[in-house]
């Protein structure tokens, strides 16, 4: 899921995802039927983000190039800043959730 991430932080960060992929209908399919929150279903699955590549800012597009020379879509989909305590902010249509 998308929390997996603040395990990987090397000391206190929020990490504002706002610019996240669209979430690939399947996972529709299980929240209709599960009656799950967002909240639950960012937890529990990648809704679609597969992998993420910190970097600065000024290689980012380097980034994506690179992914996308293998077919790969990429794109920015957030950023890091320094925080009391890791901290993960998802910000979707009209909803903000925080963990």
């Amino acid at each position: 899921g998308q929390t997996k991430c603040l395990k990987y932080l090397p000391g206190n960060f929020r990490l504002i995802k706002d610019n996240l992929f669209e979430a690939p209908p399947v996972f529709k399919l299980i929240q209709e039927n599960s009656g799950s929150s967002n909240r639950e279903m960012y937890e529990v699955f990648n809704m679609g983000c597969r992998l993420e590549i910190y970097c600065d800012a000024e290689n980012a597009q380097l980034m994506i190039d690179a992914a996308k020379a293998f077919n790969i879509d990429a794109q920015v989909i957030g950023r890091v800043e320094a925080a009391g305590k890791k901290e993960l902010r998802l910000e979707l249509e009209g909803e903000t959730i925080i963990y």
